[in-house]
C-alpha cells in the first residue's frame, strides 16, 4: 500500500462479528494464561503449593513473563468488556471497532510469538514452561482470526484516516464513562488545557515550582479532597474520579497530575488507620489544600525493601514526643509541604516490617533559600532527568521531633500495614497519570505529523509514522480500561492489588513507547530541549520505576497469579 491513498472504505477492514471474536480471544488466552500459570507453578512453588521465594528469585524471567502474559489477558478481558457495553448502548463507532481490533490483533500475536517486558527483554511462551499442548490454545480460530485480520496494513490505514478529528475531543475514543466522569473530564481538561499547558514546558525548563496560584486553582477544584469523604470536607468521589481527574492533569504535565498523589496517600492512610481525632484535624485541611502532604517512606539502598527501613523514633521518657534520626531519600515535593506521612522504626529490637510505625510529623513550609525551617531536619535537592515541579529531596533527620499524638492510629508497630493498604490507590493513580501522559504525547506526535510536510506532503501520510499514532491510540484504550477497572474494584471495596499492579505495570510502558515514538516522529526536532516532546520523554522515564518498579510490580503479580489471585 503506498501511503494512505489504498484505504477505501472501513466496512471493507471492520471484522464482522467483531465484539464476538473478541470474547472468543479473551476464552482462548484465558486457558493459555491458565496452562502458563500451570507450568510456572512447577517451577515457582513449594510442594505445599505457596511460592518459593527462592525459586521465584533463580527464575525471575519465568516469574515476571507470567505477571506479563496475564496483564495481556486482563487488559484484553477489559477491553472486550467495555466494547460489548458500547455496542449495546449503540456507541461502538467505527474508531473504536478499529483501534480495538488492531490491539487485539497485536496482543495475540505477541502472545504466541513474545511479549516486550522492557527493551531486549521479551518472554515467549517456552520461557514459561509451556510445550506445544499449552502453544496450541493460542491457536484457537479467534485468535488466528485476530492476527491474520485484526491489524493488516489496510486497517491500520483505515484507523488512521480517523485521527486527525481526535485533536478536537479529549480521548480518541468513546470510554464508556457515565455523563458525570465526563463532565469532571471536561472540566479539568479545561484547566489543564488553559493553565497548565502553555506554560509546563516553562517550568520543567526552569526547574521551577508548579507556581502556588496553580496549587490554589487545583484546591478550589477539589484535586486535594476528590476522594476524602464529604463529612471530612471533601468531594467524596470515587477512584475512577481520581483516575479521570489525574489523566487530565497529566495531560497538561505529570507534576500537577502528581501533585494530588501526595494527598490521595496521606488522606488514604489517616482513613483507613487514623483515630477519630486525627481524621477531624487533617482531613478536612488536606482537602482544603490548606495543608500539602509529602511521603517520606524511601531510605538510601533500601529502594522497594521497605521493610529494612533505618530511621528511628525514639519515644521520649514522658511519652510525650517521638524523636526522629536518620536519612530519607527521593522526597517529593518536601520543602513546600505542611506534613510528612513519616515511616520510622519505633521498636529497634526488630529489623523488618513488625517494627515500623506511620508517623503524621509536622514541619514549617520551607522556601528555596532556606527550604527545611525545622529543628533537626536538613535536606539537599536531588537534580532529576524529568518528572519535575515538585522537586527532589534527601531529607536528614536528627532527633526530629513529632509529638506522639501524631503516632497515626495510636498504637506502634503497624506502619507497614497502613502503607500497604495505599498502594492500590497509588498506583492506579500511577497508570492514570501514564494514561494522561501517553495522551499528551499521542497528541503532541499527531499535531506535528499533520503539520511537517517532507517530500510534497504532510509525513502523517507515510504509514511508518501514522501506524505509530495508530498503535499508541490503540493501546491507550486497552490501559485505559485496564486502569478504571481497577479503579471500580477499589471502589467497589475488593481487594485490587493485582488489577490496580497489572494497570500501573502495562501504563508505564506504553506512556514511555508513546512518548518515544512521538519524539521519533519529530525527528531531530524532538531532540530539542525547546520542543515539549523531549519532556514528555524524560518525564515518561520515571513511570516504570516508582511506586513499584516493573520488575518488582512483575514479581508481586505473579506471586499473586500463584496464590490464585485473579
Amino acid at each position: 500500500m503506498d501511503g494512505l491513498s489504498g484505504f477505501n472504505d472501513v466496512a471493507d477492514v471492520r471484522m464482522a462479528g467483531l465484539t464476538e471474536a473478541m470474547t472468543g480471544a479473551v476464552a482462548a488466552a484465558e486457558a493459555y494464561v491458565d496452562a502458563a500459570t500451570s507450568a510456572a507453578r512447577l517451577s515457582l512453588s513449594l510442594p505445599n503449593g505457596k511460592p518459593d521465594r527462592a525459586a521465584f528469585e533463580r527464575h525471575q524471567h519465568r516469574a515476571h513473563g507470567l505477571a506479563w502474559v496475564a496483564t495481556y489477558l486482563e487488559t484484553l478481558r477489559q477491553t472486550a468488556g467495555w466494547a460489548a457495553r458500547l455496542e449495546a448502548e449503540g456507541q461502538f463507532g467505527d474508531v473504536e471497532a478499529l483501534l480495538s481490533q488492531i490491539l487485539f490483533g497485536e496482543y495475540c500475536a505477541q502472545l504466541r510469538g513474545g511479549i516486550p517486558m522492557n527493551q531486549g527483554e521479551m518472554v515467549r511462551p517456552a520461557d514459561l514452561g509451556c510445550g506445544p499442548a499449552e502453544v496450541a490454545l493460542l491457536s484457537a480460530p479467534a485468535i488466528e482470526r485476530f492476527i491474520t485480520e485484526g491489524k493488516t496494513p489496510e486497517v491500520m490505514a483505515a484507523a488512521a484516516t480517523f485521527l486527525p478529528d481526535a485533536l478536537s475531543r479529549h480521548t480518541v475514543e468513546c470510554t464508556g464513562l457515565d455523563e458525570t466522569m465526563e463532565m469532571v473530564r471536561e472540566q479539568f481538561a479545561k484547566f489543564a488545557t488553559t493553565r497548565i499547558k502553555p506554560v509546563a514546558h516553562g517550568w520543567h525548563l526552569r526547574n521551577e515550582y508548579i507556581p502556588m496560584d496553580v496549587v490554589n486553582e487545583m484546591a478550589e477544584l477539589g484535586v486535594f479532597g476528590l476522594t476524602i469523604p464529604e463529612e471530612f470536607g471533601g468531594l467524596g468521589m470515587g477512584k475512577t474520579a481520581m483516575c479521570v481527574v489525574s489523566e487530565e492533569l497529566s495531560r497538561g504535565y505529570i507534576g500537577t497530575g502528581s501533585l494530588g498523589t501526595r494527598s490521595e496517600i496521606a488522606a488514604e492512610l489517616i482513613l483507613i488507620g487514623g483515630t477519630e481525632e486525627q481524621k477531624a484535624k487533617w482531613l478536612p485541611a488536606i482537602a482544603s489544600g490548606e495543608i500539602l502532604p509529602t511521603a517520606v517512606f524511601t531510605e538510601p539502598n533500601t529502594g522497594s525493601d521497605l521493610g529494612s527501613l533505618r530511621t528511628r523514633a525514639v519515644k521520649s521518657a514522658d511519652g510525650s514526643e517521638y524523636a526522629v534520626t536518620g536519612n530519607k531519600t527521593w522526597i517529593t515535593h518536601p520543602v513546600r509541604a505542611d506534613l510528612m506521612t513519616l515511616l520510622a522504626r519505633t521498636d529497634p529490637a526488630t529489623n523488618n516490617f513488625s517494627g515500623l510505625s506511620m508517623l503524621l510529623a509536622e514541619k514549617p513550609r520551607g522556601t528555596d533559600a532556606d527550604p527545611f525551617p525545622a529543628d533537626g531536619m536538613t535536606g539537599g535537592e536531588i537534580e532529576v532527568l524529568g518528572y519535575r515541579g515538585m522537586k527532589e529531596y534527601e531529607i536528614g533527620f536528627d532527633a526530629f521531633k513529632v509529638k506522639t499524638e501524631n503516632l497515626l492510629g495510636g498504637v506502634e508497630g503497624q506502619g507497614f500495614k497502613h502503607l500497604m493498604a495505599t498502594f492500590e490507590s497509588a498506583r492506579i493513580q500511577t497508570a492514570a497519570r501514564a494514561v494522561g501522559l501517553a495522551q499528551n504525547a499521542f497528541e503532541i506526535g499527531l499535531r506535528y505529523a499533520l503539520d511537517r510536510n517532507q517530500f510534497g506532503q504532510a509525513i502523517f501520510n507515510f504509514p511508518r509514522v501514522s501506524n505509530k499514532l495508530v498503535m499508541m491510540a490503540a493501546e491507550l484504550i486497552g490501559v485505559r480500561q485496564l486502569t478504571y477497572y481497577s479503579a471500580r474494584q477499589k471502589d467497589e471495596g475488593k481487594r485490587c492489588d493485582l488489577e490496580a499492579g497489572m494497570a500501573k505495570l502495562l501504563g508505564a510502558r506504553a506512556a514511555w513507547a508513546a512518548a518515544d515514538n512521538a519524539l521519533q516522529i519529530h525527528g531531530g526536532n524532538g531532540f530539542a530541549l525547546e520542543y515539549p516532546i523531549s519532556r514528555l520523554l524524560q518525564d515518561a522515564r520515571i513511570l516504570n520505576i516508582f511506586e513499584g518498579a516493573g520488575e518488582v510490580q512483575a514479581m508481586v503479580i505473579a506471586r499473586r497469579l500463584l496464590e490464585g489471585g485473579n
